[in-house]
């Protein structure tokens, strides 16, 4: 498929600032993507259309906060560093974005927060963005963590056009998030709340939780026409054994299995066994998901809605039909539902 298809036209009144006052009360279209049949509900209406033994597999990577602000020296320019992996434990490495980048060469010394609290030295250059730097800290490892998170902002994507907030450092996390890693929530995730979970555990659904840890990569812009030649970046994701035996003893039951997210269907379909089940995994993935694609694992799903010509959205239309979804997405914008992170969400069964 070629990339133009996945245009759509987007008034950016509809993208969504600020998130719904409660986490399990924004909307819900639910498609059924045999029928193309679409229905208008809330997000806690999801425990209708799940019973007894079915399975919801979560991503529970945790949002660390990625984005800081330094000085350079001599200069005392403000730099944006944006930390995307931490490369070396010992060392203090730093794969990072730096803005602006034309500014911050290899040897720049930059100097974070009040009595500059981290000072880190660039190393190496990566991409046209992209730097290798390394903090100089003398300090124990939960002392450097502890002064990430002092000097850090919650990663609100850029088309948040606003500085983040303390209820952020809450509302762009998922209520199960564990492990930490990523730098993007995995937003399907964030309409959960812990009385829609536990009302979904007392009606039987089960949930396996793996981890994936969202890169900025997710989110980067497809600039080929030709969708089968875009590469995705690699990021890393672990499938536990008990998540596995799980999501397993569901499909061979024949139940319902449903991927909370994106990042959640990257996961379990880069560690699909040969009788296509779901094998426990501790790898790196770049796989790209785009029409036609026959799935293995799950039968449904919940998502956001997404940007126009995404990999995202490219991976939805394989799921739920490309006609199904480019015309759910028309009835989404006319109905006025909320987009991107903080936005509404779809279940696709």
């Amino acid at each position: 498929m070629k990339l133009s298809q996945f245009k759509f036209n987007l008034p950016e009144s509809l993208i969504a600032y600020e998130p719904a006052d409660h986490r399990d009360e924004s909307r819900l279209m639910v498609l059924d993507r045999k029928t193309g049949k679409i229905e208008h509900k809330i997000f806690r209406d999801v425990l209708d259309y799940f019973d007894d033994k079915d399975v919801m597999i979560l991503n529970n990577t945790k949002v660390f906060p990625a984005r800081m602000y330094g000085n350079k020296e001599k200069t005392g320019a403000t730099i944006e560093v944006f930390l995307l992996r931490e490369l070396n434990k010992e060392l203090r490495l730093w794969d990072v974005l730096v803005d602006p980048a034309r500014k911050i060469r290899v040897g720049n010394k930059l100097y974070f927060g009040e009595d500059d609290l981290l000072v880190a030295e660039v190393v190496d250059n990566t991409t046209s963005r992209g730097r290798t730097i390394r903090f100089l800290f003398d300090g124990t490892d939960e002392e450097f963590r502890r002064n990430i998170e002092l000097l850090g902002e919650t990663p609100l994507p850029k088309y948040i056009k606003r500085k983040a907030t303390p209820e952020d450092k809450y509302r762009y996390q998922t209520i199960f998030a564990k492990h930490e890693g990523a730098v993007a929530a995995p937003t399907a995730g964030l309409h959960f709340s812990r009385e829609l979970m536990k009302r979904l555990e007392l009606k039987g659904i089960e949930f396996a939780e793996v981890t994936l840890h969202v890169g900025l990569g997710t989110f980067r812009q497809v600039e080929v026409e030709d969708l089968t030649k875009h590469k995705m970046d690699s990021e890393q994701f672990f499938i536990p054994e008990e998540a596995a035996k799980t999501v397993n003893t569901a499909i061979d039951a024949k139940r319902r299995v449903c991927a909370v997210g994106t990042t959640s269907m990257r996961a379990i379909e880069s560690a699909v066994s040969a009788d296509r089940h779901l094998k426990p995994a501790s790898e790196w993935t770049s796989k790209f998901i785009y029409p036609p694609y026959d799935f293995s694992i799950a039968n449904s799903m919940i998502t956001n809605f997404h940007t126009p010509e995404s990999t995202l959205l490219v991976m939805i239309a394989a799921f739920g039909g490309y006609e199904n979804i480019m015309n759910a997405y028309e009835v989404a914008v006319k109905e006025k539902y909320r987009f991107y992170s903080y936005g509404d969400a779809m279940l696709i069964i």
